[in-house]
């Protein structure tokens, strides 16, 4: 009986393989974005004041979307936009109205939780105009921030998720980040030349002091009520 070779599986898709938005370059300044967003909410975090690793993850959400809205409202970013700035944020890579709309949450790539495979109905709707309705069909772009136990960044994961249980593209993104970075090290990349923002340290040495307050003067009723002696 003649041996049959098993079929060879089909090669990995490549983020652009699904549209030429989705560039190695555009991914790579979203991701660092969301990297530099995270270390800046550990870098804040107050432990001793009562934060925990859900009021800091809830925080790096908070900065990764504020600084994907910045970028977008900038106009140095074409092709970047901003499709739902909810809780449920979803950002746009691509312009003239047919964009791809990716998602970012913190958690293993290669583990999205239901929550994570939710599409939200816009997010379907601009995929549709994207692609079409029969490749958008199920399908969902998204960004996995995966962290170590100190809540540091240590991979960020492109998915192409079809449905509950397929993975059409599973994709690290290249970070780069910079050596005092990875020895633990609070580090600003700037990414947005526009930004102003220094990032927490510089920000907390520019802060100055309130002069204390002076005393509340006295108003004339005051100064002129007679006083009364008790005898």
């Amino acid at each position: 009986m003649e041996h049959v070779e098993p079929p060879l599986p089909p090669p990995a898709r490549l983020p652009w393989d699904f549209h030429p938005a989705l560039t190695e370059e555009r991914l790579r300044l979203c991701t660092r974005m969301l990297a530099n967003a995270r270390r800046d909410a550990l870098a804040l975090a107050s432990y001793e004041m009562g934060d925990d690793p859900w009021s800091v993850g809830c925080r790096a959400f908070a900065f990764g979307r504020n600084r994907l809205q910045r970028a977008a409202a900038s106009g140095d970013y074409p092709w970047l936009e901003v499709l739902d700035d909810s809780a449920h944020f979803v950002f746009v890579i691509g312009g003239n109205g047919n964009g791809v709309p990716v998602r970012f949450y913190r958690g293993a790539a290669d583990e999205p939780t239901e929550r994570t495979l939710k599409r939200q109905e816009m997010e379907v709707q601009q995929l549709s105009l994207a692609l079409g309705e029969t490749a958008a069909e199920g399908l969902a772009f998204r960004l996995a921030i995966e962290t170590d136990g100190t809540g540091r960044v240590e991979r960020v994961v492109f998915l192409a998720l079809r449905g509950d249980d397929k993975v059409e593209c599973f994709w690290p993104v290249p970070l780069e980040l910079p050596a005092e970075a990875a020895a633990g090290v609070a580090a600003q990349l700037r990414l947005i030349a526009d930004d102003g923002y220094a990032g927490p340290e510089e920000a907390a040495k520019r802060s100055t002091l309130l002069p204390p307050a002076l005393p509340r003067r006295k108003s004339a009723s005051a100064l002129q009520r007679p006083q009364t002696t008790l005898l």
